[in-house]
């Protein structure tokens, strides 16, 4: 059943393959002058969210857990 399935899929893969090579082409490569920005600011994000994402669990997670039960008077202190 896979084969017979791969086999139409294949065909149209030859049929348009002109098409699919143009996608691999520079001519669709539009660099401007606003590319690098656009590179440094998706660098920025992706450096500084794990920190931000960081310190807001370091401050979350003190809020939210359970209070220690207090120690028994009558324990022993050896």
């Amino acid at each position: 059943m896979k084969r017979a399935a791969s086999l139409p899929a294949l065909a149209l893969l030859l049929l348009h393959a002109n098409t699919g090579f143009a996608i691999d082409s520079y001519r669709y490569l539009h660099v401007s002058i606003e590319t690098p920005w656009m590179i440094f600011l998706f660098l920025l994000v992706a450096v500084f969210v794990p920190f931000i994402l960081m310190v807001v669990l370091m401050w979350w997670r003190p809020k939210h857990k359970p209070l220690a039960a207090p120690k028994s008077d009558t324990a022993n202190d050896d």
